[in-house]
């Protein structure tokens, strides 16, 4: 089979917003509100945003934009002299759910073209509960693994610790959540895999998105939960910003090309919150989580 154009790419993307979207309206009960909007420089998207009954904000995002590269931008891509222009598109989720018990999840999958024919994909999962539950992080991490070795039987130990080193906040010293598979720049030559292979694995990524979040969920949405464990996910929602806002290539990315703000922003929470010196009662579900935040856990 023909390596795939970046017509079939984004094809595929926009394909993949719209299965994942159906799949959780559907789970949820609750409809998509689209927007579809136009960069200036060049391309658009399509931004839907899901207000529901289990999810209390979740955005589906597509984009496929052009265009010249700004300073900013294609310095921090290190390209070589001549290449200024840049092709890119991909899907990107964020999910908040209401219920404590339930977790964030992110999810991106991404293809990006410049000028002159180098190109790379890049994505990943990853799972940020507001109360670590062992055994559901482990079965999360299989899947991920069992999606990784069907495309290379390394893939999954490289990825789960580019993950762990990403999804990091120094500030705090603590990872945004129990990880989960990160992968950038991946090329034919690098990974001696052609450019078919690379896409197929990047498709198979966003594949694994839908059904095991949905398990997640079901698992978890009917719990019961507490004021104060209510306050507690505001304040993990509060880390989830910092990292989002202050650490976060692809939101840096998307702001210095001239992105469009609210799509870029929307992987922030509907509520959040901060508590000066905030410490957990030792012993308490919430310290466990807490010891729980740290690179390199063999789920």
């Amino acid at each position: 089979m023909s390596d795939p154009g970046r017509d079939e790419i984004t094809r595929y993307f926009q394909e993949l917003q719209d299965d994942i979207c159906h799949q959780l309206a559907a789970a949820d009960g609750g409809t998509f509100t689209e927007d579809s909007w136009d960069r200036p420089g060049g391309g658009g998207g399509r931004a839907r945003v899901l207000l529901g009954d289990a999810i209390e904000k979740g955005g589906v995002n597509f984009s496929a934009v052009h265009g010249e590269l700004p300073p900013a931008a294609a310095a921090s891509l290190h390209t070589d002299p001549g290449e200024t222009s840049f092709y890119a598109t991909g899907v990107s989720i964020v999910l908040h759910p209401r219920n404590v018990h339930v977790p964030i999840i992110h999810m991106n999958v991404r293809y990006f073209e410049l000028d002159g024919g180098r190109y790379w994909f890049g994505g990943g999962i990853d799972l940020t509960p507001h109360y670590v539950d062992r055994e559901q992080a482990r079965w999360f991490h299989q899947q991920l693994r069992n999606t990784c070795d069907a495309a290379d039987p390394h893939y999954y130990t490289r990825f789960k610790k580019w993950a762990d080193e990403y999804f990091f906040l120094p500030h705090r010293d603590e990872t945004r959540g129990v990880g989960g598979i990160f992968f950038d720049r991946l090329e034919p030559v690098a990974e001696q895999k052609s450019k078919r292979q690379l896409f197929d694995f990047t498709a198979a990524v966003g594949k694994t998105f839908a059904p095991t979040y949905l398990e997640l969920l079901r698992q978890n949405e009917d719990k019961p939960f507490t004021p104060e464990q209510r306050r507690w996910q505001e304040l993990r929602r509060g880390r989830y910003v910092e990292f989002n806002l202050v650490w976060d290539r692809g939101t840096k990315f998307g702001l210095t090309t001239n992105g469009r703000t609210e799509s870029i922003l929307m992987s922030l929470p509907p509520l959040a919150g901060w508590t000066y010196d905030y410490r957990p009662v030792p012993g308490s579900a919430e310290a466990d989580t807490l010891a729980l935040l740290r690179k390199g856990i063999d789920w």
